[in-house]
């Protein structure tokens, strides 16, 4: 146990991962002062209700109801904000950074809104602004993108990067679940919240992309510019086609830099079979790097959860303490250099493939070909699926080369309009990554 001065935290919040930190300053206090050099004391947590029963529970003089305890304990360093949300916590972190105390924060959805500036903020101040936690969890993705790969002009990120949605993809995939019983499933198992909207609708993984391409390419890039879907059109057909396809379905979230600006999308994504990202199951996530002088990095692990988002925040906790014990300036913050403009997904050009329920007749597929052809839209492959001898309807399955996404919009609206479709049952978008 280190004899030197104790560096005062505070937490901002004490739910289920709040907790979990807590608990870990108590119990592991020993070790993390080995690791730091000097203790790391939890003086106050920040809670709304005193008497709410929590997992951890801490004696009632560390809880406060009040913010201003925090700001004025001198012998605070470092707060630590795990409300979540954008309100209050990006209000509590900046008036922290403007008191003259370092911050570690893993949420996602502030420093995805408000990330550039928080930053700005903390360099002008000298000031640590850590958040290894706000993407996937324990993986050091964050840490490497801001330091490691510095040094690199990267090309592209290839992410999975919401565990909730994995899991129902994998449950899709594997045991031919429907969406709605993998759901059920993943809340059964904790795995998903009560209300899931966030994260089958896309939002949470376009809030961890934000991060990742504006570390990635140094241009501030807001949750507003990133083209979001969700899983929700998915079914377990898709699963099989995709599978006789040599593909696997996973919500994937891309970053890319080309000559003509940046890409940055959430969605449905065919991936081949054989790739790394398409092995990624269960909650586990995963963030695939290509850099000009690093070629392809793979970081991969447990990307939600309270332990893992604990282990990020603690880690990031032990780094600025070593860096206080001795007297040691924060490193910059990414430098935002660029202001590269982002793609409206209408521009983004990639593969697609679509599944269409017609009639089992002559004639269905000449109008249909005709119809993409006349939008330049060129197909790579047709399989017919599926056939009903008794309402005499069919399936087909058209993979297609690269096309413009208006392009591929437009078609569908006139797919839509023929006497020979009945439906357009799907679109998912075909993804080819790097090898």
């Amino acid at each position: 146990m280190s004899d030197s001065q104790p560096i005062g935290v505070a937490l901002l919040g004490l739910g289920v991962v709040g907790s979990g930190v807590a608990e870990a300053l108590e119990r592991r206090r020993d070790a993390l002062a080995r690791s730091v050099g000097a203790p790391l004391e939890l003086r106050k947590a920040l809670v709304r209700d005193l008497g709410k029963p929590r997992p951890f529970p801490l004696p009632p003089h560390k809880l406060t109801l009040r913010m201003e305890e925090i700001l004025d304990d001198p012998d605070v360093r470092v707060v630590v904000e795990l409300m979540g949300g954008e309100t209050p916590a990006g209000e509590h972190v900046r008036r922290a950074l403007e008191r003259g105390k370092h911050v570690v924060t893993a949420n996602k959805e502030l420093m995805a809104k408000d990330g550039p500036d928080l930053l700005a903020l903390a360099d002008s101040k000298r000031l640590n602004l850590r958040f290894e936690g706000a993407v996937g969890g324990a993986i050091p993705v964050i840490g490497a993108l801001s330091r490691d790969l510095l040094a690199n002009r990267v090309r592209s990120i290839h992410a999975i990067i919401n565990g909730t949605t994995n899991f129902i993809l994998t449950r899709m995939a594997e045991d031919g679940m429907d969406a709605g019983q993998a759901l059920r499933l993943a809340q059964e198992r904790g795995y998903a919240e009560a209300d899931p909207a966030n994260d089958v609708e896309g939002l949470d993984a376009a809030y961890k992309l934000a991060i990742l391409a504006t570390l990635a390419f140094h241009s501030p890039i807001s949750t507003r510019q990133v083209y979001w879907e969700g899983i929700s059109r998915l079914s377990p057909q898709d699963f099989r086609y995709a599978r006789e396809l040599g593909y696997a379905i996973k919500l994937l979230a891309v970053a890319k830099r080309d000559q003509d600006g940046l890409e940055a999308r959430v969605h449905p994504a065919l991936i081949p079979e054989a790739h790394i990202l398409a092995k990624v199951g269960g909650v586990f996530n995963a963030v695939e790097v290509a850099g000009d002088l690093v070629g392809r990095a793979v970081f991969h692990g447990l990307g939600a959860g309270p332990a893992p988002t604990a282990s990020a925040v603690l880690g990031d906790l032990v780094d600025i303490g070593r860096m206080l014990l001795v007297n040691a300036e924060p490193p910059k913050a990414v430098p935002m250099d660029r202001s590269d403009a982002v793609k409206d997904m209408s521009q983004v050009s990639t593969r697609y493939y679509l599944r269409l329920h017609v009639p089992d007749r002559a004639g269905v597929l000449a109008k249909i070909t005709r119809v993409l052809g006349d939008l330049d839209i060129s197909i790579a492959s047709v399989i017919q699926k599926d056939t009903d001898p008794v309402t005499q309807t069919a399936e087909i399955v058209i993979t297609t080369h690269p096309s413009r996404e208006a392009a591929l919009r437009r078609s569908l609206a006139m797919l839509g309009g023929l006497d020979v479709v009945k439906e357009v049952s799907n679109m998912i978008r075909l993804e080819e990554l790097p090898s």
